[in-house]
């Protein structure tokens, strides 16, 4: 009898923990109670696929009622609510939202695609390989990431997927420079020695890099509450620097504001250099999505997943550009 009173309480309390209209209502209060009584107190074990992917009795409680309350707006045609920060998804095999678990791994398969093309097309001495390489790696564990918090939206699994995101985003943007601002070691030059002034500088932007990460990281996690904004800003900031970069690569001949190829006149413009300020084009677009919030289709489909899988498309184009520059003529003169 005691257990069972101190799981009214907890439930009462963890209702009233709020975050969407949803989950303030009185209806859906009274249901996650009742559901406790009948179901929670009794120790029913749950199916396999719910154990596995860590769901409990008061979790399913609160699956459950969302969608009993929500089915009942529907009959009424009463506006679809959020519930705890997130509109209601219909599960499958105990992943809460199952089409962006889809999604998410299908941006992993790209990536590890990519992976295969830069290691068999890039020869083994380019010395921007290495690089892209461990850029389509991160990118991998991001989706990892990003398929494990949305089959299961825990406090762990949330931080580890943003986190894994900020670091890919950080790493594009660390890699361009590195690309474009020619910071790549040379061996035509004194690469080797601290007297190389592009190996001092290559220097303090990895330190700055690895310094703002854990910066980044570290606000996040020690502060009393998650900051959703500043997590957005910070990512945003980092993606739009990173397309304004690879944008000014696609400048015509007559404005050149980069030194593509140190080998090449200033004014050297490759035939697909215009492929960068397509693909900074595709993935604004694609990250507008998210500015559209809306209930999920057939509750399993919202913007945040249509983002998913715009993204997918772009990635074996851009691995592609890749390819052709690492292959460009210009790059002779690095003695790659």
């Amino acid at each position: 009898m005691l257990s069972r009173y101190r799981s009214l309480i907890i439930l009462t309390l963890a209702a009233y923990t709020v975050a969407s209209s949803g989950d303030r209502s009185a209806e859906f209060q009274n249901c996650v109670i009742r559901c406790s009584v009948d179901t929670c107190v009794s120790s029913s074990m749950l199916p396999l696929a719910l154990q596995l992917t860590r769901w409990n009795c008061a979790d399913d409680c609160k699956y459950t009622c969302m969608h009993v309350v929500t089915n009942k707006a529907v009959e009424l045609g009463l506006p679809i609510e959020q519930y705890y920060g997130k509109w209601p998804f219909w599960r499958f095999m105990g992943m809460q939202e199952p089409a962006s678990v889809a999604f998410s791994l299908l941006n992993l398969w790209f990536h590890a695609a990519g992976f295969s093309k830069i290691r068999r097309s890039v020869p083994n001495g380019h010395i921007m390989k290495t690089y892209y390489l461990l850029w389509a790696i991160i990118s991998m564990n991001t989706w990892v990431w990003s398929s494990i918090f949305h089959t299961r939206d825990l406090p762990t699994t949330e931080k580890l997927d943003y986190f894994s995101a900020a670091l890919a985003i950080g790493y594009s943007l660390y890699y361009t420079v590195i690309r474009l601002f020619h910071l790549y070691p040379r061996r035509n030059t004194l690469a080797n020695t601290s007297l190389d002034p592009k190996r001092t500088t290559r220097w303090i932007w990895s330190l700055f890099c690895v310094i703002i990460y854990v910066s980044h990281v570290s606000y996040l996690t020690m502060s009393p509450r998650f900051d959703y904004s500043y997590n957005i800003a910070f990512n945003l900031a980092l993606g739009l620097t990173h397309n304004a970069i690879w944008s000014l690569y696609s400048l015509p001949s007559s404005f050149p504001v980069l030194w593509r190829f140190l080998s090449k006149p200033k004014s050297y413009r490759p035939a697909f250099a215009g492929k960068a300020a397509f693909f900074v084009l595709l993935t604004t677009a694609a990250t507008a999505l998210e500015l559209f919030d809306f209930p999920p289709w057939g509750r399993f489909i919202d913007a945040h997943a249509l983002w998913h899988l715009s993204t997918a498309p772009i990635i074996p184009f851009w691995y592609d550009f890749l390819v052709e520059d690492s292959l460009d003529d210009g790059w002779r003169g690095a003695k790659v």
